[in-house]
């Protein structure tokens, strides 16, 4: 046939049983492959078995239609796909008829022979109605392991005019939109392609199982779910503001407890590696049984936002969320870097208006701000937009570090100035930031007695309990008038975690500052965190008690847990003791500096990077031109990191920088505004299955990790759904949980097996999910590879393989001289060849690959130059 552009198209015509019977049968009710085959054996049309006596038998009722669901790729123009059905479940249902083929759980689709898998007919009394059937049916269906056409039959029988018959040859290509294909879930073949994973090849962050440990079921205190929450300090803040929250604080005679359980103590004590999981199946418990005694619980931010994408594949922003749902009656607190937000440089001051403004929104309630670095200047922004642009707290930190009652800069008149500028740029509430427990009982007294004396707003203490006798501080503290002070739970404290909750309690039990807690309901609490811990084992320090080692190297609490593992990292575990001596020598060349994230960091890196080199401080000096130092301390001598008010050491830092300029002010005042809005429309186009706006801040924050996040929840979905012993250990054989996979959906999940590598180093892992078995392809890394894999293309010589398949012929020679266009070789694939020539002149290099190999796409098969 020629339309009428005189495009010439081809129909097939013969009198044979078509494909298409199927319609014909379903709306006569005749079987015409019965029919014929007692035709050939002389029955004639009257017969009782055929029942035709006349045309009038022959009658049509309602409208059919038929669609091929085959393994073909319409997004890649129908492209054929191969390999191993991971899960295969048809439809059924009045109306739908079946004619299938070889389709079922671990069938191999051969890339020699049709790619279909099943012809599906429905039945209806109208066009729509069969329609409407057919789209069911299709929906119902289920494969996994291989491309499909399915989402495109979806999109034609949907489409207004295919339902009108407004159709003809070039539709598809009038419709393009036809060929985007819906976003498929497909949860449940992610989820065990990460479990056989886990299960085959062990977890990244699991270095070493222990098989002694025993795991015990966390025990929930129980609960009314159905009662109002008692109201807390949230209630106040929603009801009277900031101002209201804080002159109930300093009116308030019983001492305020912050919980850090959730963000600082996990984060010192177990490498930040506490998932969202563990912690929202206690949140509502907790608000429920103590909500109302809590000043506010800390959450969020500091490190937890970056691991939480990095290793935990989870999204910081819905963590939050959950945790607003669950605890309505409690203050979330947070955080938060100054001018680097939850990050380890700089970002544009528009960034971090709008990371903070959305922060609020989400739930943060308490924005705990610093510098590492105690430089005002780097705080102001976020001050400012805290205080201006939410309705949330401002509480602004002095970092302390050294003593206070003996150090010849960090002295009280050093503190009391700072506290009195934080109140002038309008903090709510003033914060003492002791990241290394380095707060002393008797200069606690002094301090806060010094504070309390000169500024209006509110103190909250913070502390680690390195040393282990950071409670005797907070009993100081409060004496000399402190209004809030961070503790953990019980199971969750001391070392470098916050002092003992529950003990904290009693202590002032008959204290004329008591806060009367309920700590039998505590202890319970800290039962539940005690049987989780375990789960977390791998991830501990190997600090066993508390060491007065912190008063010489001032290493805070939450990089002394990570230390250690860095260094056996880096082969340096048997020089940890040096490792710490060098942290206090390049603290000292300094003349001391306040160190938390990031500058502790830095310090953490150079102490390294001098262990590993067998530097010592005088060296650093003596030899600095010559010395290629990290970079991250090239970051802070340059100024990334902000400003000290003295300044850096001169000497050091030309040493450091070998003639770079330094920043003079803001690293942020060097950085241009963000276009968020432009650049939001960009991160759409680069991640369309992850397109919100909170997203888009992760990304702009860490890039990097975001992407990497976003690549995980590609491959293995929202792994966050998989109970924690799961996600690090993975299943024993015959191992069956339940878990929830969206809201009023669960599934069980069952891991049965997992076979030998193949020549290739894959192995098959077979699960159960509700009932049903479906495989799954793991390559272990473990195994030894017999098989080599083909070249790809890579230059622009290379000619490959456009698609699946046996190279069938090679029809040139190495030498041979060849014409623009001419064939080079044939691919077979699914019944087809495809022929590819060549697409420029020149001479036939090397040919790769010999006749009958069967081909990925882009494999190199000859060189033309």
């Amino acid at each position: 046939m020629v339309d009428r552009d005189e495009n010439i198209f081809f129909i097939e015509v013969n009198t044979r049983i078509q494909v298409e019977h199927t319609i014909t049968e379903v709306i006569t009710g005749i079987d015409l492959v019965k029919s014929q085959i007692l035709i050939a054996m002389n029955y004639p049309l009257s017969y009782e078995g055929i029942d035709i006596k006349s045309q009038a038998d022959v009658q049509m009722r309602g409208v059919a239609i038929q669609c091929r669901i085959t393994t073909e790729d319409p997004s890649n123009g129908f492209k054929p796909d191969y390999g191993r059905l991971v899960a295969y479940r048809s439809a059924s249902g009045f109306g739908i008829r079946l004619d299938a083929g070889h389709a079922y759980a671990g069938a191999h689709i051969s890339p020699f022979f049709d790619s279909l898998l099943v012809k599906v007919t429905a039945w209806g009394r109208n066009r729509n109605e069969a329609a409407d059937k057919l789209i069911r049916a299709l929906r119902e269906f289920r494969i996994r392991g291989v491309k499909s056409n399915i989402s495109f039959l979806i999109n034609l029988l949907r489409h207004e005019d295919f339902r009108k018959g407004d159709i003809s040859v070039n539709f598809i290509g009038d419709h393009p939109e036809l060929l985007v294909p819906p976003k498929w879930k497909d949860r449940a073949t992610k989820l065990i392609s990460y479990l056989g994973d886990v299960i085959i090849n062990g977890h990244a962050e699991v270095k070493k199982i222990d098989p002694n440990i025993t795991f015990i079921k966390p025990p929930i205190q129980p609960f009314d779910s159905q009662a109002s929450f008692d109201d807390g300090w949230k209630q106040v803040l929603d009801s009277y503001g900031p101002a209201g929250v804080v002159e109930k604080l300093k009116s308030t005679k019983a001492i305020q407890f912050t919980d850090t359980t959730f963000r600082d103590a996990h984060q010192s004590l177990l490498a930040t590696r506490m998932r969202t999981k563990d912690m929202t199946n206690i949140a509502e418990s907790f608000a429920r049984h103590h909500g109302k005694d809590v000043f506010s619980m800390e959450v969020w931010g500091g490190a937890t936002f970056d691991v939480s994408m990095r290793f935990l594949k989870e999204s910081p922003w819905k963590r939050l969320e959950l945790f607003r749902q669950l605890m309505p009656n409690v203050m979330l607190q947070m955080l938060l870097r100054g001018s680097n937000a939850v990050g380890y440089k700089a970002y544009p001051d528009n960034l971090i208006v709008s990371f903070i403004e959305e922060s609020a929104k989400t739930g943060i309630d308490v924005f705990r701000i610093f510098d590492s670095l105690n430089w005002l200047e780097a705080m102001k922004t976020s001050i400012h937009t805290v205080v201006n642009n939410t309705d949330s707290i401002a509480e602004v930190c002095m970092c302390y570090t050294g003593d206070v009652l003996t150090h010849p800069k960090y002295n009280i008149d050093y503190y009391l100035d700072m506290a009195r500028r934080i109140e002038d740029e309008g903090a709510h509430i003033l914060a003492i930031k002791d990241m290394a427990g380095l707060l002393k009982p008797s200069a606690a007294r002094a301090l806060i007695e010094a504070l309390k004396g000169s500024i209006e707003i509110p103190i909250h203490l913070h502390t680690h309990d390195t040393s282990s006798i950071q409670s005797a501080s907070y009993l100081e503290a409060v004496n000399a008038g402190v209004d809030v002070i961070d503790v953990a739970m019980g199971s969750m404290s001391g070392l470098t975690s916050q002092p003992n909750f529950n003990s904290i309690v009693e202590m002032f039990k008959g204290h004329d500052r008591e806060n009367d807690i309920d700590v039998s309901s505590l202890n319970k609490f800290s039962d539940y965190w005690e049987a989780v811990r375990t789960y977390y084992y791998p991830f501990e320090s190997d600090l066993k008690s508390g060491t007065a080692d912190v008063y010489q190297n001032e290493i805070p609490g939450g990089q002394y847990t990570n230390l250690r593992p860095q260094a056996k990292s880096l082969g340096l575990e048997d020089k940890f003791d040096l490792i710490k001596q060098n942290y206090k020598a390049v603290n000292d060349i300094f003349g001391g500096i306040v160190k938390v994230t990031p500058s502790s960091k830095v310090v953490g890196d150079m102490a390294m990077f001098m262990t590993a080199n067998n530097y010592t401080a005088q060296d650093l000096i003596d030899k600095g031109d010559s010395i290629d130092f990290p970079d991250s301390m090239k970051a802070m001598m340059r100024g990334d990191l902000g400003q000290r008010d003295e300044g850096w050491p001169a000497v050091f830092q030309a040493k450091v920088l070998k003639g770079e300029k330094p920043y003079d002010g803001k690293p942020n005042d060097f950085l241009p505004p963000l276009d968020l809005e432009g650049a939001y429309e960009d991160f759409k186009k680069k991640f369309p299955d992850m397109d919100d706006y909170l997203s888009f801040l992760s990304f702009q924050l860490y890039p990097k990790v975001f992407e990497d996040y976003y690549n995980h929840m590609e491959q293995f979905g929202e792994v966050s759904h998989l109970p924690t012993l799961a996600f690090f250990y993975g299943l024993s054989h015959n191992e069956e949980i339940m878990l929830d996979i969206s809201k009023g959906k669960s599934i069980i999940i069952q891991f049965l097996n997992a076979n030998e590598p193949d020549a290739h180093g894959n192995r098959l892992a077979i699960f159960r999910i509700n009932g049903a078995d479906r495989g799954v392809i793991v390559k272990d890394r473990k195994a030894k590879i017999e098989i080599i894999a083909n070249v790809k293309v890579s230059e622009p010589s290379h000619v490959g393989s456009p698609l699946q398949g046996s190279l069938s012929k090679i029809l040139v020679k190495e030498g041979q001289e060849v014409e623009v266009n001419q064939p080079l070789f044939t691919i077979e694939a699914m019944k087809m060849e495809s022929t590819v020539t060549a697409s420029n002149k020149g001479v036939v290099k090397r040919v790769f690959l010999k006749e009958k190999t069967l081909v990925q796409q882009d494999d190199l098969v000859l060189e033309i130059i």
